[in-house]
């Protein structure tokens, strides 16, 4: 296997951790962590259980979404004076409905050199193990808490493609409710939660029976849900 190497210009390394079992972080990404001159994590507390159980001692700096827009441009100072940095956040990619984009786009606009690698994201095994059509589809994340979210499912109502939300237990009724008034009760959808985990779950079937299910079940862990696209005939009834 060929090892890791650092640039020794600088470079932002974007790396992936696992986001329920530890033993998904890959021999690259590990090597990268441990070479790099420093670690921006999305909360140190967290990321140190994953950076102690692979005996990684790279030095670690907060980096979250309430001081990155602050923080970002001081980054890229750093990486042009030649430092490798790694970013990580908590689980997964990151700036997949995590920070790290605007990171990525400041680097982007100053010109310095980026590599994500490729690694775990929640989405991807929810999509697959769904059983809905995974040759087109639109990520749509976190749904607004507030402004904009009945706006947005409005849209969504038409569209044809599979859709993929993230949601915290703590919605997840309220969501598959408004799914219900927006898509149609029958509408056939997928439910997993706890993915690469002990008690990791998935659940098919119409919005109606999901809705009854996580009622009389105690929602529990992240929720990544999978909805299927309208079909066809259902556009042309509209």
């Amino acid at each position: 296997m060929e090892e890791s190497e650092i640039d020794v210009t600088g470079k932002l390394y974007v790396v992936p951790t696992p986001i329920g079992n530890l033993e998904d972080m890959t021999y690259r990404a590990i090597n990268i962590l441990k070479k790099c001159d420093f670690i921006l994590a999305e909360d140190t507390r967290t990321s140190s259980v994953l950076l102690k159980h692979y005996e990684i001692s790279t030095k670690m700096f907060s980096h979250h979404k309430f001081n990155e827009h602050k923080s970002s441009e001081q980054i890229v100072d750093r990486i042009k004076a030649g430092a490798n940095i790694g970013l990580i956040s908590d689980a997964g990619t990151p700036a997949i409905s995590d920070p790290g984009f605007l990171l990525v786009r400041a680097c982007v606009e100053a010109g310095v050199s980026i590599e994500c690698l490729p690694g775990a994201t929640a989405f991807v095994p929810a999509l697959v193990l769904s059983g809905l059509p995974t040759d087109r589809f639109c990520f749509e994340g976190f749904l607004p808490a507030k402004k904009g979210r009945q706006t947005r499912l409005k849209e969504l109502g038409s569209e044809s493609r599979t859709m993929v939300f993230y949601e915290s237990p703590y919605r997840v009724i309220k969501t598959l409710t408004q799914f219900a008034e927006y898509f149609g009760a029958d509408r056939i959808i997928s439910v997993s939660r706890e993915i690469s985990k002990f008690f990791e779950e998935t659940i098919r079937g119409r919005v109606s029976e999901l809705i009854t299910h996580f009622t009389q079940n105690e929602p529990r862990g992240e929720f990544v849900i999978v909805v299927n696209g309208v079909e066809k005939k259902d556009k042309i009834k509209k």
